[in-house]
Order: structure tokens, then C-alpha cells, then sequence
């Protein structure tokens, strides 16, 4: 996988500044009688491979994955993005269950049944409870970079403006039929592992290994792909995961958010080719903000984490929208990115879309609902065989 963008001109082939991007989204499967979670996410991967589709299991057995190839451009990304959820759902069709997008689940019980994999059995055994009651769905965002080196001093610049994208990305607020007055479910649940949430600021990559060895020995964690904080180097691929999000209602939701976190990594590699450190933000401040993010949401109050002053979320990705204007400018994608936050400010995002609906309707319409907003109605007809992004 490439860093960066190569493009073709009348001066022959370059390289590009703009970083390649992937979108990992996990979903829940619903059975479309009970609206209950359907345990058989196996059945749909193996029907799903039959469409040409590489579906991922995860840990809870109501959970698929699917991993986009590695895009240059966000329109490309899109529309992959757009086909895996049909055929993801066309699987899930054929096995008498549908396709979900929201990052806890809507109904069910408090445990699931955890899926056939020797990993997966491990992690049931090793964790417990914990393991039963983990079905929540985030999008994962990867942006190329050159190496781990870089990878480890990127993640000290982006880390700071997680909660902006946590509280844009809030897609969990209903869980288990009960709203839970935070926007993002999901965030609660995930802080629960010892490895989650904001991670701490490595001076070096050796640093960075170190933490992660001795959480392993520790036996905190399986092995290193357990480091689970919502930003992290990848394990195996030259890439910066951003795990923070929630996963998305929509494709056009995934892609915009992919926007950003591309913007947000082509921003501090801009920062480090000129010498510039990271904010050293304490994790503690850091957690503060990723957790009123996690209850507030993109219509309520943020603290910023450079300066901890309480605001607006609004102004929050104001900030952040000034903060990457260069890297999105670059893409010719400001304009659309600026439009699509101040729609948000107004409308909210998919954890207000729960609040509002759950008030008009009861949980079984909410459910099938959300079911619909999933995925799109026509086919774009766009290949996805290419190589993936998966890092699990």
C-alpha cells in the first residue's frame, strides 16, 4: 500500500502529498421479524464471499465487517463504501437477516453469543463479561503513511482533535430500547478495556513498543492488536488507524468523516516535515474531552483539549475545519466538507436522528428504519476486488 497518491499529467507520472485512505465499518445483524440481533454473522460472510465480498467476522456473532481497497480519492472511496454495504446487505438478505449501521445495538440482550474463531474464543475466555456484552460497531479510518516512525508522531498530532470527531461521528444513543443521554453509547462501552480510548503521547516509536510489550506480559492484552486506543499506528499495515468514530448511518457519513481524518493526517505530516512538535496534552484532559464528547454529541458542548475551555461542538469543528483547511483545500474538498459540518450543526447526526425518531415511533419501526437508511437503493456498479485495508 502506498502512502501517498500517485497521478498522471502532461509532464508524466508524480507523487502526490495527498495520503491514501481506507474505511473499515462494522455493523450489527438484525433478524427483520424480531428486530432482535441475528447470531449468523458466519453464514453471511461465506454467502457474502460468493458475491465477491471479503465480509470480516467480529467478535460477537451478530457482527460483520467490511474493509474498503486503499482509495487515492474520496469520491472513489465512496462509492466502495456504497457497494460493500449492498452487497453486505444482500448477503445478510439470503440468510433471512439485515444489515445495521449504529454503534450499539438498538434491542437485544445484554450478552451475545462470541463468534467461531480461535482468537475470538480467546479473547471470550480470557475476558470475560466484558467480551459477552462487547457488540458495538465503529468506522475505522486509514490514512498511508511512510512508516511506524511516522505513524507514532502523526498520532501524537491528530490525537488532540479525537473528541471533535467523536462527537461529529455520535451514532449509539439508543441502546438496548433505552436512550441513554449520551450521543455515543459506544464510547462508554469501548472505555471499559484496558487499552481504549485517548492514547498517551510516545516520544518515540521504542516507546510506543515498549508500552505495548509490557501491556502484553501484563496480560492486559492478547497480543499488540489489542491496543485498542482510538488512534494507533497499524499493526501490519503502513497506515494511521483512527478508531474513535462510531460507525456511520450512511456511506456519504463514512466519507465524509474519511474526509476529515485524511485531512487531519496530511496536516501533521505537513507539521513534521517542518519541524513542528505535537502538543504534548495530557491524557487526562484528553479523556475529559473525548468523554463529554461522548455525552454531548454534535448539537452540545465540548471542551477543547489544547486549551480546556468548555464550547460548542460547532465551534470545536470550526477549529478543526481552520486546522486542516490546507490539506482539504489541496483535494479541492474545503467547500464540501465546511457544508456538510454546518448541516450537521443544525440537523445533528445520527445519534440526534435516534433521539428524534425514538420520540415519534416505537423501537421495532426505529429499528427497521435505520435498517433502511443503511443502505442505498441502486446500485453504482463499481468493482471492490482490490487490496483491502483490514487490521483487526
Amino acid at each position: 500500500m502506498g502512502a501517498t497518491c500517485s497521478t498522471e499529467s502532461t509532464a508524466g507520472r508524480h507523487e502526490s502529498t495527498t495520503p491514501t485512505v481506507g474505511v473499515e465499518e462494522e455493523f450489527i445483524l438484525v433478524d427483520p421479524t424480531s428486530w432482535l440481533p441475528s447470531t449468523d454473522n458466519a453464514a453471511v460472510a461465506e454467502t457474502a464471499s460468493t458475491l465477491g465480498l471479503d465480509l470480516q467476522l467480529e467478535l460477537s456473532r451478530c457482527q460483520v465487517e467490511t474493509n474498503s481497497p486503499v482509495c487515492c480519492g474520496i469520491d472513489e472511496l465512496r462509492t466502495h463504501l456504497t457497494d460493500m454495504r449492498r452487497l453486505a446487505a444482500k448477503a445478510a438478505e439470503l440468510n433471512g437477516c439485515r444489515l445495521l449501521a449504529v454503534g450499539a445495538p438498538l434491542s437485544g440482550p445484554s450478552r451475545f453469543e462470541i463468534s467461531d474463531s480461535p482468537r475470538y474464543r480467546r479473547m471470550g475466555e480470557r475476558f470475560g463479561a466484558l467480551a459477552a456484552e462487547q457488540s458495538i460497531c465503529g468506522c475505522h479510518i486509514h490514512v498511508g503513511v511512510a512508516d511506524q516512525v511516522q505513524a507514532v508522531q502523526v498520532c501524537n498530532h491528530v490525537r488532540i482533535w479525537l473528541p471533535a470527531l467523536l462527537a461529529l461521528s455520535a451514532n449509539s444513543r439508543v441502546h438496548q430500547g433505552v436512550d441513554t443521554d449520551f450521543a455515543s453509547w459506544r464510547a462508554i462501552q469501548w472505555s471499559r478495556w484496558p487499552v481504549a480510548g485517548p492514547p498517551p503521547y510516545f516520544e518515540t516509536t521504542g516507546d510506543f513498543d515498549t508500552a505495548v510489550a509490557k501491556m502484553v506480559d501484563c496480560g492486559v492484552m492478547l497480543d499488540k492488536r489489542m491496543a485498542y486506543w482510538d488512534i494507533r499506528p497499524s499493526c501490519h499495515l503502513p497506515t494511521v488507524e483512527i478508531r474513535v468514530c462510531d460507525v456511520q448511518p450512511t456511506a456519504e457519513d463514512a466519507a465524509l468523516l474519511a474526509t476529515l481524518g485524511r485531512a487531519l493526517v496530511a496536516t501533521a505530516l505537513r507539521a513534521i516535515d517542518r519541524g513542528i512538535e505535537a502538543p504534548n496534552i495530557s491524557l487526562e484532559s484528553l479523556r475529559l474531552a473525548t468523554w463529554v464528547s461522548a455525552k454531548e454529541g454534535v448539537l452540545g458542548a465540548s471542551i477543547d483539549p489544547i486549551t480546556s475551555q468548555r464550547i460548542s461542538a460547532t465551534e470545536l469543528l470550526h477549529r478543526l475545519l481552520i486546522h486542516v483547511r490546507d490539506s482539504l483545500d489541496e483535494g479541492g474538498e474545503y467547500a464540501s466538507v465546511e457544508s456538510a459540518l454546518q448541516l450537521k450543526s443544525v440537523t445533528g447526526n445520527g445519534s440526534d436522528w435516534q433521539q428524534r425518531t425514538l420520540r415519534q415511533v416505537c423501537l421495532r419501526e426505529l429499528i427497521a428504519r435505520a435498517v433502511q437508511r443503511t443502505v442505498p437503493t441502486a446500485p453504482t456498479g463499481t468493482d471492490t476486488h482490490d487490496e483491502p485495508t483490514t487490521d483487526q
